[in-house]
């Protein structure tokens, strides 16, 4: 069985910083895209950052400059270091990628992890 879990999630306050991972079990990372989305209480799930195979990325203009996507693909993880939170930030937070399993590749979403940035 594949899984996405995730982990790292919590409350800090506004300024604080909060690094996220997303680690595959049951299958390995495959295909190109991989990234991050997040959910907040009453708005739909959003953009965050995607990640390709060859480490190119794109943020949402939102979280440029004080997030970064990265991935450990030996040890089928990725990361999500958020700098300089701002209560706007606070939402259940979302791992999406493909993953390998039995010859066949499918995309699957984490758990989520709940991020809350307040004083």
């Amino acid at each position: 069985q594949v899984q996405l879990v995730e982990s790292g999630g919590g409350l800090v306050q506004p300024g604080g910083s909060l690094r996220l991972s997303c680690a595959a079990s049951g299958g390995v990372f495959s295909g190109n895209y991989r990234g991050w989305y997040r959910q907040a209480p009453g708005k739909q799930r959003e953009f965050v950052v995607i990640i390709t195979a060859s480490n190119s990325t794109n943020y949402a203009d939102s979280v440029k400059g004080r997030f970064t996507i990265s991935q450990d693909n030996a040890r089928n993880t990725m990361y999500l270091q958020m700098n300089s939170l701002k209560p706007e930030d606070t939402a259940v937070y979302y791992c999406n990628a493909p993953v390998l399993r039995a010859g066949e590749t499918r995309f699957y979403w984490g758990q989520g992890t709940q991020v809350t940035v307040s004083s």
